[in-house]
């Protein structure tokens, strides 16, 4: 029989935040692949756990993740574990899983603690919808691809950023998306855990004094749907009114309809867009 990959949570900051499902399958497994085996050795030492590790990180995940699965499909179970957090999430995990799925080798996931997510709940911006970015790309090209896409992205951003580099990234990101609402966290769930809801501007003008210190979280505000009206309010008076009736009569819909809609994309009562048309004619 086929082992099975168990992705283990682990704590971020705190150590009371393990759960006890990943503390008995980190004993129970026959191997545990850990992203840097110096780092997690000080976990399972807390928790006496003296299951085998083996390192399992960016630089190997293709020939250690062949590796593994060759112990997988042998009976063995493996227990994957990043630095911090939740394997897969920004993290050569997600390899492993694919090569998993590949081969019809069992993967399940015990749901444990996780940067992004714990920064977003505490960020005071909205959490219905979000887009998770990770860190942005260190190639100069792809990173303002990145950046530009998000430039009209209406969801809450979530980035994760190193300390030394943020006061660049703050600057790059209010140069693209103008002022925005952030959350800057730090030290999550440790002592001295902080939510620093600011604005990107300020944050900016915060961290030319303050040398910023600790992995960082930011949580930025989506596009403001005032400013998205505004931008295609703008961009629909570029074009007369009787292009813009013509847009949608062309697709059936009714005169009537259509003035409706005109309307509404110019922010004008269907009464002024009428006077307007009656006097052009």
């Amino acid at each position: 029989m086929q082992g099975k990959l168990y992705l283990c949570a682990t704590p971020i900051g705190n150590l009371e935040d393990i759960t006890l499902r990943v503390l008995r399958i980190l004993k129970e497994a026959d191997l545990i692949a850990a992203e840097d085996t110096r780092n997690s050795i000080k976990l399972l030492n807390h928790f006496e756990i003296h299951t085998p590790m083996t390192s399992y990180h960016e630089y190997n995940k293709y020939d250690k993740g062949r590796e593994l699965v060759a112990l997988l499909q042998q009976g063995k179970n493996i227990a994957l574990i990043t630095d911090a957090g939740t394997p897969g999430i920004s993290d050569p995990g997600e390899e492993l899983v694919k090569m998993c799925a590949q081969e019809g080798i069992e993967v399940t996931s015990l749901p444990g603690a996780s940067a992004c997510i714990t920064a977003l709940t505490l960020s005071a911006l909205s959490t219905r919808r979000f887009a998770f970015e990770a860190f942005l790309p260190a190639d100069k090209k792809e990173r303002q691809t990145v950046l530009k896409e998000l430039r009209g992205e209406t969801r809450t951003i979530i980035l994760y950023e190193a300390p030394h580099r943020l006061g660049r990234t703050l600057k790059e990101l209010y140069e693209l998306l103008g002022n925005r609402r952030l959350t800057v966290c730090r030290e999550l769930t440790k002592k001295h855990e902080t939510a620093f809801r600011t604005d990107l501007n300020e944050a900016i003008r915060y961290y030319e004094t303050e040398e910023p210190k600790g992995e960082c979280v930011l949580v930025i505000e989506g596009k403001p749907a005032e400013e998205i009206r505004e931008e295609q309010k703008k961009a629909w008076q570029e074009i007369s009114l009787e292009e813009h009736m013509e847009l949608y009569e062309e697709q059936g819909i009714t005169h009537k309809e259509a003035m409706r809609l005109v309307a509404k994309d110019r922010g004008m009562s269907r009464r002024d867009v009428y006077q307007e048309l009656l006097e052009r004619q």
